[in-house]
């Protein structure tokens, strides 16, 4: 009796490592920089990866009949091109099932050819810069809309909405700025031929001093100064902006809408901001993406920053299409990505043949009173 009794526990041990040898391990890559200017952004990101990670475990998913955990493979890219490719091939290497990221259009875009070749699916959260959808890459896809629309609707609405005549346009020459910067400038063109673009100045991602750029625009006396950036260099800027005493008003894209902005500009400075989120829901799913600001904050003990919702809703996109394939395998489930339909907490995510979200939405926001608050939902 007393040599049977001593094997029990191990006998218990083995069953349960064999349950546990069972459950199929899919990782998920995920990069953003948590590290340099912008790793605000990017472990809010990271956030949302987790949180949606964790709620999948919770439900004690099956793929192909079989229990399935998602592993998270982290890994940061600075918002640097090459730092971004190297993490590309690091996460190839490990033979991730698809990945989730990058945060910056600049590190987006070439680390897209690395997972193309490699045949692993990509979804981006926030790259906006038009060209990441438009290399031909069948594995692509955003959940946010491109700076086409971006741009182009701050543009429209720069000379439709709020009248201005005279712009002064600064970007910080990287893949996105650059970009957004572009488009708005033919968006408002478009809308008003005879608006007058009365200077293109451009700084870098890591400057921190603006006065000499700032000196030649205030002699131009604009009605608005748009800025194609982060709000890392968006902030600071807009604080010397209003200490030379530039009246002009302030506009960008979705990496300057952010909750940091404020802090880093100064409250008072940040009244003359209008800004676009490339994404949204109209007044009907608000209280969808309301619950996820909430379970983040009490998860987290912080407040959205930006793109964690979106981040939240391409980690469960990927694993639909997984689970409407049957297969974790990245060739398997890759046709049902293409053709997902997927309600989240962003609204509904549905890609067109390049891998753009069709019907992409753009929020518009001001600061009123250091608060970021939305003024409209743009289909």
């Amino acid at each position: 009796m007393l040599f049977k009794t001593k094997f029990i526990p191990l006998a218990i041990a083995l069953a349960f490592a064999g349950s546990a040898g069972a459950q199929e391990v899919i990782k998920i890559g995920h990069v953003a920089p948590v590290s340099g200017p912008s790793a605000h952004l990017g472990k809010d990101n990271e956030n949302g990866a987790k949180m949606a990670v964790e709620e999948l475990n919770a439900k004690g998913i099956k793929i192909g009949g079989k229990p399935v955990k998602f592993v998270l493979v982290l890994e940061d890219d600075g918002g640097d091109p090459k730092q971004g490719t190297a993490v590309a091939q690091k996460l190839v290497d490990a033979k991730v099932n698809g990945v989730i990221g990058h945060l910056n259009s600049g590190t987006t875009i070439p680390a897209s050819k690395i997972y193309f070749d490699a045949g692993i699916p990509e979804i981006s959260p926030a790259t906006t810069q038009t060209k990441y959808t438009q290399q031909g890459f069948n594995s692509v896809f955003r959940v946010v809309a491109n700076d086409a629309k971006l741009g182009g609707t701050l543009g429209s609405y720069a000379v439709g909405k709020m009248g201005v005549k005279k712009i002064a346009v600064i970007d910080d020459r990287t893949a996105y700025g650059q970009g957004v910067a572009e488009e708005f400038i033919k968006g408002a063109k478009k809308a008003m031929p005879g608006v007058q673009i009365v200077g293109k100045e451009f700084t870098t991602d890591k400057a921190t001093d603006f006065n000499a750029i700032l000196t030649t625009i205030k002699g131009k006396n604009p009605d608005l100064i748009f800025f194609g950036g982060m709000d890392s260099v968006g902030g600071p800027l807009l604080r010397q902006m209003k200490a030379l005493g530039i009246q002009a008003k302030y506009m960008g894209g979705d990496g300057l809408c952010t909750e940091s902005l404020p802090k880093l500009a100064g409250a008072d400075a940040v009244k003359v901001v209008t800004c676009a989120e490339a994404g949204g829901v109209p007044p009907e799913l608000q209280k969808n993406m309301d619950d996820f600001h909430a379970r983040y904050k009490k998860k987290y003990n912080m407040d959205v920053q930006l793109y964690a919702p979106y981040v939240y809703d391409s980690v469960m996109t990927m694993a639909a299409a997984m689970q409407a394939a049957n297969s974790a395998e990245p060739a398997k489930y890759l046709p049902f990505l293409q053709k997902i339909k997927y309600q989240g907490v962003t609204g509904l995510i549905e890609f067109d043949p390049k891998g753009d979200i069709k019907d992409g939405s753009l929020t518009l926001y001001n600061y009123n009173n250091g608060t970021k608050t939305i003024t409209s939902v743009i289909k």
